[in-house]
């Protein structure tokens, strides 16, 4: 470690936003003796639901991982075999299903649920690195290289970084970029199912141990196994943005959503169409979104990006996480080999603009090919190649 970034004369770092990509960073600092401090909108840890499973990669999210000194830890809570992946033609007949022969969790990319993910850099953290219920309303730069960050509860702090690890539509990117997010032209509608196993033991039988496809004339079918027995359900179709408000569809109607779909899912197998009518967690609008590619920004002394405020992509890339984490590390990283602020920056961003680029496009490919006239076989001779 540099004598520059040490525990005495250490800058103020503050990250916008406790995701996989700011806790990573903050985690691998603290293991350097480097303090930043968290700032998330979210009340508590257990304030909402985290979302799904992710698959961390050996070269991304379980790099990032070992550099932060949690890999065993990581190891323990992974599921190598819900690497499985299964496509069903839309008449429910299996059509591919596979397991990577290096599917074991000393290889691979084993699953992990989101939350359980997040609770395991948490836990890495001392207590006062987060600042819960703490949402950035404002940045304003001091002409320094410093900004003040204003929060709505009030708070106002000043730092000599911001790091704005805070998602798609981050307040911090509006300080470097125009860029806005851009509706694919994909949404997801999310629900799932519970204690499936024992309550809906066909859908179960369907979905694998992994992640299962249906996927067919722009829409589709994604079921993914998550811990505790659940799974978690995303009816995909390629429509317009507010198709709902066009419908006269009220989304917190659950029983007119449920009809909804199975209209637009007409002709599909009715054990397909299960995943529609068994589910019992409701149903949540997702239209996805990605951010203009490339994204760069110009250098600014104080300020950087990470994760989906950096390159927000669609989840067809697998990387989301995985390079946010990546992105994490590799900040901190330069914040403890570089003497300052300032060079730390050039240097991350030096690597992670380029390679952002190439991740988004490829996710661009991903969700076309997946949501397309011909997306069953597009989607079996990909999934063919990749095994």
């Amino acid at each position: 470690m540099n004598t520059t970034l040490n525990a005495a004369s250490a800058p103020r770092i503050a990250i916008i936003g406790a995701g996989p990509g700011g806790l990573t960073c903050a985690r691998i600092l603290q293991e350097h003796g480097i303090t930043a401090t968290l700032y998330d909108g979210d009340a508590s840890r257990t304030d909402r639901d985290q979302g799904g499973t992710l698959d961390m990669h050996p070269e991304s999210g379980q790099h990032a991982l070992r550099t932060a000194g949690l890999l065993e830890d990581f190891l323990a809570e992974a599921r190598p075999e819900g690497q499985q992946m299964r496509l069903i033609g839309r008449d429910g007949r299996i059509l591919f299903d596979a397991v990577p022969p290096e599917a074991d969790v000393a290889g691979g990319n084993p699953e992990i649920d989101r939350g359980r993910l997040r609770a395991l850099l948490l836990d890495s953290l001392k207590p006062e690195a987060v600042r819960w219920g703490h949402r950035l309303t404002r940045v304003d730069p001091l002409g320094d290289g410093t900004h003040r960050l204003h929060f709505a509860d009030g708070t106002i702090t000043e730092a000599d970084l911001v790091v704005g690890a805070d998602g798609a539509w981050s307040k911090v990117r509006r300080q470097l970029s125009d860029a806005t997010p851009v509706y694919t032209g994909v949404t997801f509608v999310e629900t799932g199912l519970s204690d499936a196993d024992r309550r809906h033991p066909g859908l179960a039988e369907l979905t694998g141990d992994g992640t299962m496809m249906a996927l067919d004339n722009n829409q589709g079918f994604v079921a993914q196994r998550n811990s505790g027995g659940h799974i978690r359900v995303y009816v995909g179709m390629r429509t317009d943005e507010n198709w709902h408000r066009k419908a006269g569809l009220d989304l917190t109607d659950s029983a007119a959503v449920r009809d909804a779909l199975l209209d637009e899912f007409t002709g599909w197998s009715p054990d397909l169409l299960g995943f529609i009518t068994a589910a019992d967690t409701g149903y949540t609008n997702r239209p996805l979104y990605a951010l203009p590619v490339p994204h760069t920004w110009p250098h600014t002394p104080g300020l950087t990006l990470l994760g989906d405020a950096a390159h927000l992509m669609s989840p067809f890339s697998g990387m989301g996480a995985n390079l946010a984490m990546l992105d994490g590390a590799d900040l901190a990283r330069a914040l403890v080999d570089h003497p300052t602020v300032d060079a730390a920056i050039t240097a991350y961003e030096r690597t992670l603009l380029p390679r952002s680029v190439e991740a988004a496009e490829g996710a661009a490919e991903g969700i076309d090919g997946a949501f397309a006239p011909d997306s069953a076989a597009q989607t079996l001779a990909h999934m063919t190649q990749q095994h």
